[in-house]
């Protein structure tokens, strides 16, 4: 057996939606809309060849004090998107001043209107400050995943597994 990786493309989608399906059912979760629809969200939200990721700015007056910058993911729940917050980052000068805030504020808001259902995303465990910021907003850790990263520019695994 050979087996092909290709990405895939419009007239995949009914089969798509077939494996999200499969997925649901291995975590135990039930179907969450019916497979028209499924197929539907499936390609508009995956299968259209535009990639995703977006910055927002906060500013003062002239000044840029922060952005955030994130990507819709997919699959989340069932064959709904989240939002990946990427990079929250306000300069030094403007800390403490809400612009975390705001910016959290608003990409709630764009996952909203882009029918997300969670906002996700990471810090760094000796990220002391960004962890009292998230903390002070009301959000807590979420411990049910392991984070995998692998630096550089990862090479392909041999088969053997070296």
């Amino acid at each position: 057996m050979k087996i092909i990786v290709e990405r895939a493309v419009q007239d995949d989608a009914e089969a798509v939606a077939d494996l999200m399906e499969e997925l649901d059912a291995f975590y135990g979760a039930p179907p969450t809309e019916p497979r028209q629809q499924r197929v539907d969200t499936i390609r508009r939200l995956v299968l259209t060849g535009h990639p995703s990721p977006a910055v927002i700015l906060a500013r003062d007056g002239d000044e840029l004090v922060g952005m955030a910058s994130y990507s819709f993911l997919w699959p989340a729940a069932g064959v709904t998107q989240s939002l990946f917050l990427k990079e929250l980052y306000v300069r030094e000068t403007a800390r403490r001043r809400g612009v975390g805030g705001l910016l959290m504020q608003r990409l709630h808001t764009i996952a909203a209107e882009a029918g997300c259902s969670r906002i996700e995303w990471t810090t760094e465990i000796d990220n002391e400050s960004a962890r009292h910021f998230y903390a002070a907003q009301g959000y807590t850790i979420h411990e049910g995943k392991i984070i995998y990263r692998v630096e550089g520019r990862p090479a392909g695994r041999s088969s053997t597994g070296r």
